[in-house]
C-alpha cells in the first residue's frame, strides 16, 4: 500500500503542472487537428482525386495459336485477335479513361524512352510472343512493366490492374492444363470451350470494370457509403498521424515521469525518505510505479479522445488492448532505463532533446513513408532497431485488422524489450541509492 500511495503522489505531482498536461494531451490532439482541417477541406470538398496516369503501351505481339474470346465479355464490345490486342482494348475501354492517359509506340526503346523523359509515368512492354506463350500451356507469357521510379500511386494503380489481368489469365492455362491432364483423349476437342467458358466467367464479367479492379475500403473493412467516403478518406489520413504522435509523446512522459526519481534526490526528499521506517525497495517500487501508471492514463486518454473527436477505429478491441499494453510497458520501462544513466536531471536536455527525438523519429519513419512502397520496406526495418518502432508496428497491425495473433506477436516483443530495459533500469538505481 505505501508504494501505491507514493506512486498517486507522484501522478498527482505529474498532472498538477500544466506544461506536463500540455505535453501529454494538448499537443498530440493539437498537431493531429492541424492536419484534421488540413485535410478536412479536401475530402469534405470532393477535390481529391487521383491525376490521369499516362501509360504507354508497345504492343510487338504478332498473335499465334488464337482462343476466340466473345466481344461481350471485352469493354465497349471490340475484336480481339491477339492476347496483345485484348489487354489494348481493356486499357482503351471508357471505365479505364478515367484514370488512364493512353499511347502507343512501335518500339520498347522508344516507349522506354518515354518514361525515362518523364513524358509517360508507365510504359507497358508485350512482347512478341506473347500470344504463343500463353498458348503453351508449359510457356512463360511475361509483359514487361517499366515505370517511373520517382512515383508512386499512378504506377501502383496500373501495376494492380496488370497483375489482376495476368492472375486471371493465369487461371485459363491452368484450367485448359487441368482438363487436359484429366479429360479422357477423346473430349480435348473440348479446349477451345473450356478457355471460352473460363473466359466468359473470369476475364471481365463485371459492368465496372474500373470498379472492379480499384475497390475502395475504410481502414476497419467495412463497405463505402457514399455519404461517409470523404470522412473515410479524412480518417485513413490521420488515424497514422494520430497513432504516430501517441507514441512519440508517450515515450516522452515515460522518461519525464522518471526523472522525478534524480529530481527529488537533488532536493534530497528522496535521501529523506530513505530514512524512514519504509523500505528502500517500496520507496523505488511506488516511484516507478508512479511512470507506469502516468503513461498508462495518458495512453488511454488519447486512445477515446481520438476516437470521440476525430471518430478513429482504432480496431479490435482485444488487438486495441494488447497494442495499448505494448506501449505503455515500452514507454515506461523505456524511460527509467535512460535516466538510469543520467548523473543529475541537467543532463534531461540530452536524454529529451537527443535521444528520444531520434527513436521516436526513427521509430516513425513506416508512417512518414507510407505512400513510397520502396521506403516503406526500409523505414520497417530501420525503425524496428527501436522499441518505437515496435510500437508504431503493433498499432498498424491493430488499424489494418490484421489477426489478432500478428499482434500479440508485435507486443511479446515489446514486452521482452520492457522486461529487458526495466531490469536493467532498477538494477542501476539499486545500485546507485545502495
Amino acid at each position: 500500500m505505501k508504494a501505491l500511495d507514493i506512486a498517486l503522489k507522484d501522478m498527482l505531482r505529474s498532472f498538477r503542472s500544466l506544461f506536463a498536461v500540455v505535453f501529454m494531451f494538448v499537443i498530440p490532439l493539437l498537431v493531429t487537428g492541424m492536419f484534421y482541417f488540413m485535410f478536412g477541406n479536401i475530402a469534405s470538398s470532393g477535390d481529391f482525386s487521383l491525376p490521369r496516369t499516362k501509360v504507354i503501351i508497345a504492343n510487338l505481339d504478332e498473335g499465334g495459336p488464337k482462343f476466340q474470346v466473345n466481344p461481350k465479355n471485352i469493354p465497349d464490345g471490340k475484336k480481339a485477335d491477339s492476347m496483345g490486342d485484348l489487354i489494348v482494348n481493356i486499357m482503351e475501354s471508357e471505365e479505364m479513361s478515367d484514370f488512364i492517359e493512353l499511347s502507343f509506340a512501335p518500339d520498347p526503346e522508344l516507349a522506354r524512352a518515354t518514361v525515362d523523359s518523364q513524358d509517360a509515368q508507365v510504359a507497358i512492354i508485350i512482347p512478341v510472343d506473347f500470344s504463343k506463350e500463353f498458348a503453351d500451356i508449359y510457356g512463360e507469357a511475361e509483359i514487361e512493366f517499366y515505370q517511373d521510379p520517382t512515383l508512386t500511386i499512378g504506377p501502383d494503380i496500373i501495376r494492380s490492374i496488370m497483375n489482376r489481368f495476368m492472375d486471371g489469365m493465369s487461371g485459363v492455362k491452368i484450367a485448359v492444363k487441368v482438363f487436359l491432364d484429366e479429360a479422357p483423349p477423346e473430349e480435348t476437342i473440348f479446349t477451345g470451350q473450356v478457355v471460352q467458358d473460363y473466359l466468359a466467367v473470369s476475364l471481365v464479367e463485371e459492368d465496372d470494370v474500373a470498379t472492379a479492379l480499384l475497390a475502395v475500403r475504410p481502414p476497419s473493412g467495412q463497405p463505402v457509403n457514399e455519404e461517409e467516403e470523404s470522412q473515410n478518406l479524412l480518417v485513413t489520413i490521420i488515424s497514422p498521424i494520430m497513432g504516430g504522435m501517441m507514441i512519440f509523446y508517450a515515450f516522452f512522459t515515460g522518461a519525464s515521469t522518471a526523472q522525478s526519481i534524480l529530481k527529488e534526490e537533488e532536493e534530497r526528499t528522496l535521501p529523506r525518505l530513505f530514512t524512514t521506517p519504509t523500505s528502500q525497495a517500496t520507496i523505488l517500487s511506488g516511484k516507478l510505479l508512479s511512470v507506469f501508471l502516468t503513461v498508462s492514463v495518458q495512453v488511454i486518454v488519447l486512445l477515446v479522445a481520438a476516437r470521440l473527436i476525430f471518430t478513429i477505429h482504432w480496431g479490435e478491441l482485444p488487438s486495441t488492448f494488447l497494442m495499448a499494453l505494448g506501449i505503455i510497458f515500452s514507454a515506461s520501462s523505456f524511460g527509467v532505463f535512460l535516466n538510469s544513466f543520467l548523473k543529475d536531471s541537467k543532463q534531461g536536455g540530452v536524454l529529451f532533446g537527443g535521444v528520444l527525438t531520434v527513436t521516436g523519429m526513427l521509430g516513425m519513419i513506416s508512417i512518414f513513408a507510407i505512400n513510397s512502397p520502396a521506403a516503406a520496406k526500409l523505414g520497417n526495418s530501420v525503425s524496428l532497431l527501436v522499441p518505437q518502432g515496435w510500437a508504431i508496428r503493433a498499432l498498424m497491425q491493430t488499424m489494418n485488422a490484421e489477426p489478432i495473433s500478428n499482434v500479440l506477436i508485435t507486443t511479446l516483443v515489446l514486452l521482452l524489450w520492457s522486461v529487458a530495459f526495466f531490469a536493467i533500469g532498477v538494477w542501476r538505481f539499486n545500485k546507485r541509492f545502495a
